[in-house]
Order: structure tokens, then sequence, then C-alpha cells
């Protein structure tokens, strides 16, 4: 595991492998997923997602809640992107973010010329996505 800050870790309701997965086609990068039968752990089914990690421009992990286990929810939460990527990558992962998910605020250039917009996924995870005017110009 190699982390250089702070990185989500969900525990999802059985629906880690499913946003794994999508998180892996919406923002590439390598998929790493162990069940709970890889671990030979019997408190949950073996095909349960026991740890996850998508390693990547986008660091994330996951694994299904199980016992007591309360799955995740939030609210007051944005997981930032602002500046992650160039602004048509930026473009492109609130676009396909989006798709199935909530935009809660459409990705556009605010009065000071930057530009920001903000999505919840599939998964309930909600993303503040933006890039500064300037970054356009570098991408062109």
């Amino acid at each position: 595991m190699d982390t250089s800050g702070p990185a989500p870790y969900f525990l999802l309701p059985g629906t880690a492998r499913a946003a794994l997965e999508r998180w892996q086609r919406v923002f590439g990068g390598e998929l790493r997923i162990a069940t709970h039968g890889d671990f030979s752990r019997e408190d949950g089914p073996a095909d349960a997602v026991a740890h996850g990690e998508l390693v990547g421009d986008v660091h994330v992990f996951a694994a299904d809640a199980g016992g007591d286990d309360r799955p995740f929810t939030a609210t007051g939460l944005l997981f930032s992107l602002l500046g992650a990527a160039d602004p048509e990558v930026l473009r492109r992962w609130f676009a396909a973010l989006a798709d199935g998910g909530t935009v809660v605020d459409d990705l556009q250039e605010r009065p000071w010329g930057d530009w920001d917009g903000t999505v919840r996924d599939a998964f309930g995870v909600t993303w503040l996505i933006g890039f500064e005017a300037s970054a356009m110009a570098c991408s062109t």
C-alpha cells in the first residue's frame, strides 16, 4: 500500500465490488480485491469484499460492511478532485459519475472564472470536481 496522504476507505452495504469496478471504469487504475474467502474469513459470504483498493490517479479503498459495521453514508462531506487532472479528464469523470447518480451542482464556470461542480454517484459518494480557468489554456 502506497498512499501519500489520506485516502477514503468506504464500508459499503454489499456493493463494494460494484463500486470499485465502476470507479475503475471512471478513473482508470489498478483494481485489487480480496474476498472473505481469500482471507479464510467466515464472518460473511465467501464472495464478499474483505478489502478492495483502486490504485491510480484516484486512490480509494472499499469493503463490504458486515456484522456490526455501519455502511457508508455522509452529509456535509465532499471528496475533492479539484485540479486532480486536465479539464477534459475532469469533465469526463463528472459525466461518468453522474451516470446513475445525481448532479448536485452542475460543472460550470463560476463568477471568478474557475470551474467546479458536485455530483453524487450511484453509491452515495459526493465528489467535488473542478479546475482553475488557467488549466484550460494549458490543456488546449
